[in-house]
């Protein structure tokens, strides 16, 4: 643990990033593998809905520097192709 003031805070703020981080990343992966479930359980109106939902939180997390914005993009893509697979 740092003696130093600055440092403390440091420690303090650095805690609280990461807890506000892991949330916003637990929640871009939930919606992610809503879209998959909805896909494998042929629900296309609500696949569309959550790929949606889950696209835009992809662009959050690269916003905010929580992935890489091709990890995003390869991860929207994939989803995209089996929503779009769906209607075919």
């Amino acid at each position: 643990m740092p003696n130093i003031k600055s440092a403390i805070k440091r420690v303090k703020t650095a805690e609280a990033h990461r807890a506000h981080n892991a949330s916003l990343k637990s929640e871009m992966r939930t919606a992610v593998k809503t879209v998959e479930a909805l896909v494998t359980n042929n629900e296309t109106e609500k696949a569309k809905e959550a790929f949606l939902s889950a696209s835009k939180k992809l662009d959050k997390a690269v916003n905010s520097n929580l992935i890489h914005k091709n990890a995003a993009s390869r991860q929207k893509s994939r989803l995209a192709k089996k929503v779009n697979a769906m209607n075919a």
